[in-house]
């Protein structure tokens, strides 16, 4: 598997940038197939760092429901793989390519 094809897109919330700032940890997206020593080189190879630790989870698929005018929508959102990387002390990931 191709190093572009692995990781998908960095996973930006509220717990996302507090691992960042306090544990030096950095979540991706990543395809359900890849695993951890894929993920690993790829995120070396993309932003030049030395990683210590790959963290690994899939996010279960979940029924979604709304109300509306036309009576109640269903649907059903997907499950993803997301991985969680420890960066080496001293080194960090610019996310927001300068915003």
């Amino acid at each position: 598997m191709k190093a572009s094809e692995v990781l998908i897109k960095p996973i930006l919330t509220e717990k996302a940038n507090l691992q960042q700032t306090k544990l030096n940890k950095f979540s991706f997206k990543v395809d359900k197939r890849a695993n951890k020593l894929e993920i690993k080189k790829a995120v070396e190879s993309f932003y030049g760092i030395t990683v210590t630790d790959v963290n690994t989870l899939v996010a279960p698929a979940k029924n979604k429901s709304r109300n509306t005018k036309a009576g109640l929508i269903q649907g059903k959102k997907s499950s993803y793989k997301k991985a969680m990387v420890t960066v080496a002390k001293g080194e960090t990931i610019d996310l927001y390519g300068g915003l």
